[in-house]
């Protein structure tokens, strides 16, 4: 089995319907039929999300219109 992830663990990332943009690390990928989920971490929560939900880049546009 080859797995094509693209973010790895330990990687910083955000996501991009956070108005607020907290600093996420991955923390967990999981293998699911349809595709891969990623554990994301913000101080002692953790969540999970699909790749298409997490960027690298921090949108400063989105924080500056709250």
């Amino acid at each position: 089995m080859l797995i094509d992830n693209k973010f790895d663990i330990g990687e910083v990332v955000f996501l991009s319907t956070d108005i607020d943009q907290c600093t996420r690390v991955v923390t967990g990928i999981t293998v699911k039929p349809h595709g891969l989920i990623y554990a994301l971490s913000c101080g002692s929560s953790e969540s999970w999300h699909y790749d298409f939900e997490i960027t690298i880049e921090k949108d400063i546009l989105m924080t500056t219109n709250n």
